[in-house]
Order: structure tokens, then C-alpha cells, then sequence
């Protein structure tokens, strides 16, 4: 199936069980969400949602999707602040499958040059970002959101974007049955399920534009977690959603849920974008 195929399926499927209009009216919401203590756009009027591009990539290599990042950062930054502070549409939402094995080091490092050459000899791919946060890997089976996003239009800041997306995989993992899924505080950023992570956090913020995103281990090979420390955190471990409900779930069967919690938790109207290039 094709990209473009499948994200006019999702929010077909979205507009069916929602009884609401793809565009310019909004998945019926459950109560707002709350991020960092505070309810998420609660006054914004249904019909003025701000929209997001949805941009399915499908399973790609991580090059490419930081190509394209890099290329949205640059339209939503060239565009003039009065504008985007007055724009109905927010950014992109970029989403893909990673096609092989990588391991990503953030600003903060996490690597040292001995490991790099560890880890490429394993046959994965090192790349250093402009995240935050250390070291992590992203491979098959794991769902990867990158949300490009004017944090004017939306009315968020960066640390309520951080918890917007928590409470997005948080509530992904409530719709997949999964009770017990939790945000910490720092260190501990990201979502997890006792003592092992799920979703991996990692953002980036210029001149009000969010990059980079959140990282799902959906039925992603575990293994390849064991070859450094994720995030910097030692004595906690990492665990997916196929290991959690001992069943397979892969990517494409998540991607409906996981439209519906992110149009919950960041109140916008998702529109399908027919050029993701």
C-alpha cells in the first residue's frame, strides 16, 4: 500500500468513527489533556482547530526522514511571525517505520568513538542529532513521530509539548489495553510501563519550531537496546508493545490509534498532505 493510500484510508477510518468532518472539524474529544499542569488548548472553539499535515513515510531509512525535517523546518521558519502567529495551520506531522538499524546520539552525546565502532561493526548505522537527550536506537517495528510544529499556533510551549507527546503514547497505550503505562519525571523522560520504556522522547526547538519527536517500540528487535544504555539510564530497561500484550503489533496496526490520541492531546484537525516531498 501506498503512503498517500494509507493516511487517506486513516482518516477515512477516522471520520467514520468519530461521526466528524475531516477537515475543519475535529475528532470528538475525550476531557482535555493535561501537560505540564495545565489543560491543552481548552478554549480554542472545535471548528478553529489549527491543522497539521499528515505526512506517512512508510518504512523508510532514517536519512530520509531527516531530509525531509530539515525541509519543512525550513518553510515553517521562512515564514513571517505575524503569520504564524495568526495561521490556521500548525506544521507537519511526520511519521515512518525506520527500514535498518540505527543508533542516534543527542546533544548532550552519549557515544564515545570506541562504541560508534562497536555499533557500526554490528551492521547499524550511527548518526549524532540535534536532539536532546543521549544515546538511543531506532529500527524496524518501531514507530517514529516527528512532529514539526509552530508552538505560536498551537499556544503550547516547549516543556508542554514534551508532555503533549507523554500523554500521547500514554493514551496510545490506553487504547491498546494497556493500563499501566506512565510519564516520570526528568531523567525519565518518556513513557513507560514499570520499569521499562516503551517510548523514547527526544525534541528539538528553534524560533518556536518543534523537530524530532517520540520513538514507539512496537515490535521492535529488543537486542539491539542491549549493545548500549539507553537514554543514559542505567538499571532500567526497555520493553515494546508486541512483548507487553504477547501478541505481534506492528506499525501499521497501531497508526489508527495513535492518530486518534495525537488529534486528542493536541487538539488540531489532521489533513492529509497528497505531496509529502
Amino acid at each position: 500500500m501506498t503512503p498517500n493510500l494509507l493516511i487517506t484510508q486513516l482518516l477515512r477510518s477516522l471520520h467514520q468513527d468519530s461521526g466528524t468532518a475531516i477537515r475543519g472539524v475535529a475528532l470528538n474529544p475525550r476531557p482535555p489533556a493535561q501537560a505540564g499542569g495545565r489543560v491543552l488548548d481548552a478554549t480554542a472553539s472545535k471548528m478553529s482547530q489549527p491543522g497539521v499535515r499528515l505526512v506517512w513515510l512508510g518504512r523508510v531509512q532514517y536519512a530520509e526522514l531527516l531530509a525531509l525535517q530539515e525541509r519543512w523546518l525550513r518553510r515553517l521558519q521562512a515564514e513571517p511571525a505575524t503569520k504564524a502567529s495568526s495561521g490556521t495551520e500548525a506544521g507537519a506531522l511526520l511519521l515512518c517505520e525506520p527500514a535498518g538499524p540505527v543508533y542516534t546520539a543527542g546533544l548532550r552525546g552519549g557515544l564515545t568513538s570506541e562504541e560508534t565502532a562497536r555499533l557500526r561493526a554490528l551492521g547499524a548505522e550511527v548518526r549524532a542529532t540535534g536532539r536532546g537527550g543521549l544515546a538511543t536506537f531506532h529500527g524496524p517495528g518501531q514507530l517514529l513521530c516527528h512532529p514539526l510544529l509552530d508552538l505560536r499556533r498551537l499556544g503550547l510551549r516547549l516543556r508542554t509539548h514534551v508532555a503533549a507527546l507523554e500523554a500521547c503514547a500514554v493514551r496510545l497505550c490506553e487504547l491498546q489495553g494497556l493500563r499501566g503505562a506512565r510519564a516520570r519525571p526528568p531523567p525519565y523522560t518518556g513513557v513507560w510501563l514499570g520499569e521499562r520504556k516503551v517510548c523514547a522522547i527526544g525534541v528539538r526547538c528553534g524560533r518556536h519550531i518543534t523537530s524530532h519527536g517520540l520513538a514507539l517500540n512496537c515490535s521492535t528487535d529488543l537486542t539491539w537496546f542491549e549493545h548500549i544504555v539507553p537514554c543514559g539510564l542505567v538499571g532500567t530497561g526497555v520493553t515494546s508493545l508486541s512483548e507487553e500484550l504477547q501478541r505481534h503489533i506492528t506499525v501499521d496496526d497501531i497508526m489508527p490509534s495513535f492518530l486518534v490520541a495525537f488529534k486528542e492531546t493536541y487538539k488540531c484537525t489532521l489533513v492529509s498532505d497528497d505531496s509529502p516531498s
